[in-house]
């Protein structure tokens, strides 16, 4: 089982602002405001409980001491895709960290593998007693 987002109800937690874009482009770049950063506020969103500690706990760089997930869209030349993009990876990022782990069920070797493990360790010992130097 894994959580999947309904973003409508994420709408609450989510700060967007239009800034200027980065990199290449002309002079377009310096006259629009296309991209977007996202700030999502993991403590007020409305996600399960452990989800939160999941977000909080992780590894994840884009998440702030004050528990902000921040993401930047600028891929793209308009406002409208980089908030659809923005909006997209978040949603990548809950499923991602809502998927469930399955439990690690312990083997154990098989009675052949086990048999065939003893039987190689023996002809390995033969063969290193007859390196030893011969009595006469």
């Amino acid at each position: 089982m894994s959580y999947i987002p309904n973003i409508e109800n994420l709408m609450p937690a989510i700060d967007m602002s239009a800034m200027r874009a980065q990199g290449a482009g002309g002079q377009n770049v310096n006259k629009v405001s296309s991209a977007i950063h996202l700030r999502f506020d993991i403590a007020n969103a409305a996600i399960p409980e452990y989800l939160k500690q999941r977000l909080l706990t992780g590894k994840d760089k884009r998440v702030t001491t004050d528990g902000i997930l921040i993401i930047k869209a600028q891929s793209h030349r308009t406002q409208e895709s980089n908030k659809q993009d923005a909006l997209d990876r978040l949603s990548e990022i809950l499923i991602e960290t809502g998927k469930l782990q399955k439990a690690r069920r312990a083997t154990r070797p098989t009675k052949s593998s086990q048999i065939k493990r003893v039987e190689t360790k023996k002809k390995s010992g033969q063969v290193k007693a007859l390196r030893k130097k011969v009595d006469f």
